[in-house]
């Protein structure tokens, strides 16, 4: 290499030498300037810390929730009906067993003796999720969760979590460990409507607090992570596995924290709490009506815990005077005619009822029971009775709405005649039945009108089979019942499905609504404070099943209060449709029925006095034979719906159809060949159901379908649901109703 060449090679190396020095120093600045800046970044976040510190203090007073008002029922008419409020008593830490205070702090907070009220790492965490929006965040201590609880509010944004933070460090300077973990434990909720541990105690060990064991302690600390869900009474199989796991960890951490011995550990299970007693103060049928109210509310988002903090103003569609007219007539025609001392089957008697306005949907008048305090079941809203006959309008009007034939191609209405034979196989049905007609009567050909009057069984167990049972089902389903809960067989035509008289009465409302849905609905409005109002559903929805279809139901079923089973609530001043129903066994009787103002379903339940409470029959209730549905129902729709009535008892339908009883015939009818077949409609006194003012004394369907004539029993090969006297065939090919094993209706 020449001199020249090397000069240049030793530049080129000054160059590189110098663009490497450079190329450092930028790095090393531009690292100053990060680490500047996140210096000046804490520098400003411990000072505005400080600011925050020195700006919040701790608040002079507790918050609206730690002393908030009574949640408030009310009538239509904006008088009070029932007042429920915070169940909460404090006690002090001294009342508190001490192995009780060490689970709700292994629980939630195990260093929290030791900390200074706050715990900045798991408080990060909290922050970082409310800004990711994922929703209630854990990490705070104990005394985090009394600030809140006390001073502040259960909002999850930043600014409360920063005065949250300020305000425990103060707090923990200011309160001993003691006087915190007493307020923790006085202000959390339970579930249960019960705030603080002392009605915690109450709610789910009846025990005050100072009785209470390690182990239930270690319960009730582990349901504060998730009241609703770790309720055992009714918890899912997933949530109660959770708090298991949740008291599991709580007394291993006691364990850990020297708190509990290890041997002592090992023999300890898990308490199961008792089951939720009714709130005192809610006797009689107000307790009935705030827990379907709450049930409501809880449908639109409202939760328990949302109703425990109070201050709600619930407004009902209850009317104070109908509410007295059905207490009193149920009190009238029922109870006072019952005495359990001298016949065992009258303290089996169950009544259940619900009352509503068909042009608004509300709920007018509701019974559910003895009262609440004493039978805690709302036999308004129980879905575990037949509704027997009630359920046969419903195949009707799926027939009207369907156009639907008989098997012979004549179209099926009111004039419609079929065979009203006791027992007759029905025809088209892949499944065996052969339903009796009560007392075995026989009506041979009989109009559809004669045989919803007298509510003749094998009439309706063929239509079923002739209109479809799955279009039934849907029909039903529409109308209001639970669809689901419905099988398509055969049975399922004399009502052998479980319903409500909620339910039945939501039916019948959207009949007597000329077809539109009726949502039978007792909340008109809820409000807490200066908060918007809970947003709630229509009651009155769209058009179910057409106006014609609607209304000719509707006339047919004035014949049954004219001429039929339900005579026993017919009055000359307005106008009546309904229908009785009868279960097999007489274990429910029922009257549906509406004026075109009012619609009431009236149940009657026997339900077994004595534990586990099985269904019973109520043959004899009162000292007579079988209750039918024309008898106590019947009566007590009657005396209620007189009172009730008020200004309105001259109302009349207003019917699209000229079908049905309803329908003045005209003035020379031409006899075509359903009029020339069709008996005779028998006479109150022979009709399939009682009439009479008091239940009949007549044999029970029991009685009656275990000795069948020779002449009316299928064969083996057209089995039946009722039992015959030589086996009636194949089991299997028996249809049960609705797969458990109920039995067919007789009424």
């Amino acid at each position: 290499m020449g001199r020249a060449e090397a000069r240049r090679a030793r530049k080129r190396g000054s160059r590189r030498a110098k663009r490497k020095r450079g190329g450092g120093t930028v790095r090393f600045f531009t690292f100053k300037k990060l680490l500047g800046a996140f210096f000046t970044v804490c520098l400003l976040g411990i000072l505005g810390f400080i600011g925050l510190y020195l700006v919040v203090d701790v608040p002079a007073s507790a918050n609206g929730q730690a002393t908030a008002q009574a949640n408030v029922y009310k009538y239509a008419d904006g008088s009070v009906l029932a007042r429920t409020g915070f169940n909460r008593e404090s006690v002090p830490i001294s009342d508190i067993p001490k192995d009780v205070q060490h689970t709700f702090v292994a629980a939630e907070n195990k260093t929290f003796y030791q900390d200074s009220g706050v715990d900045l790492k798991g408080t990060t965490r909290g922050i970082l999720n409310t800004l990711r929006g994922q929703g209630k965040q854990g990490g705070s201590t104990i005394t985090q969760q009394f600030v809140k609880n006390y001073y502040l509010t259960q909002d999850q944004t930043v600014s409360r979590k920063l005065k949250e933070i300020v305000i425990s460090l103060k707090v923990d300077q200011k309160l001993s460990k003691n006087e915190i973990l007493a307020g923790y434990i006085n202000t959390s909720y339970y579930g249960r409507g019960a705030y603080g541990i002392e009605a915690a105690a109450q709610a789910y060990y009846g025990v005050h607090t100072r009785d209470l064991t390690v182990e239930q302690g270690a319960y009730l600390a582990s349901l504060l992570q998730a009241p609703s869900q770790y309720d055992w009474a009714v918890a899912s199989d997933a949530g109660k596995k959770r708090v298991q796991a949740r008291w599991n960890y709580t007394l291993d951490n006691m364990v850990e924290m020297k708190w509990l011995d290890a041997g002592k550990r090992q023999g300890l299970k898990f308490p199961v709490p008792e089951k939720p007693k009714p709130t005192a103060g809610l006797k009689g049928q107000k307790g009935y009506l705030v827990k379907l109210a709450e049930q409501e509310l809880a449908k639109q988002g409202i939760t328990e815990e949302d109703l425990a903090a109070g201050g709600w103003t619930i407004n009902l569609g209850i009317e104070k005077k109908r509410q007295s007219a059905l207490e009193s007539a149920v009190q009238e025609k029922l109870t006072s005619k019952l005495d359990p001392k001298t016949r065992d089957v009258d303290a089996d008697a169950q009544a259940g009822a619900v009352s509503v306005d068909p042009e608004t949907g509300h709920i007018v008048a509701l019974y559910g029971g003895k009262g609440y305090l004493e039978h805690y079941l709302n036999n308004a809203t129980r879905a575990d009775y037949q509704p027997a006959s009630t359920f046969k309008p419903l195949i009707l009007a799926t027939a009207l709405e369907k156009n639907s034939t008989t098997q012979d191609g004549t179209p099926i209405t009111p004039d419609t005649v079929y065979d009203g034979t006791s027992r007759r196989p029905v025809k088209g049905s892949a499944i065996g039945f052969a339903p009796p007609n009560e007392d075995e009567k026989d009506y041979g050909p009989i109009s559809v009108q004669t045989a919803m009057n007298n509510s003749v069984n094998s009439v309706f167990a063929q239509m079923g089979v002739d209109v479809g049972l799955e279009s039934v089902r849907q029909t039903a389903g529409r109308l209001g019942m639970d669809a689901e809960k419905i099988s398509a067989r055969p049975a399922m035509t004399l009502g052998s499905m479980g319903a409500s008289p909620l339910q039945m009465a939501g039916v019948y409302a959207t009949l007597d609504n000329h077809g539109k849905k009726v949502t039978p609905q007792l909340v008109t409005s809820a409000q807490r404070g200066e908060e918007a109002p809970v947003d709630l559903p229509e009651p009155i929805g769209e058009q179910v099943i057409s106006r014609t279809t609607a209304d000719t139901v509707t006339s047919v079923l004035t014949g049954v209060v004219q001429d039929g089973t339900g005579t026993a609530v017919r009055n000359t001043d307005y106008d009546i449709a309904g229908k009785t129903g009868t279960s097999d066994d007489n274990k429910s009787a029922w009257f549906v029925g509406y004026t075109p103002r009012l619609v009431t379903a009236v149940g009657l339940f026997g339900e077994d006095s004595k534990p586990p409470h099985p269904q019973v029959t109520l043959k004899g209730a009162g000292g007579g034979g079988r209750v039918n549905g024309g008898g106590y129902p019947a009566e007590i729709w009657a005396a209620y719906t007189q009172n009730a009535l008020g200004s309105e008892v001259s109302a009349r339908f207003d019917l699209d159809t000229d079908l049905g009883a309803g329908v003045a015939p005209t003035p020379t009818p031409t006899p075509t060949p359903t009029e020339e077949s069709e008996s005779p409609s028998p006479s109150p006194s022979e009709s399939s159901e009682s009439t009479s003012p008091s239940p009949s004394p007549s044999p029970s369907e029991s009685e009656t379908s275990e000795e069948p004539s020779e002449s009316a029993s299928p064969s083996p090969s057209e089995s039946s649901d009722i039992p015959l006297p030589d086996g009636g065939g194949d089991e299997e090919e028996q249809d049960t109703g609705n797969g458990n094993g109920r039995r067919p209706m007789l009424g």
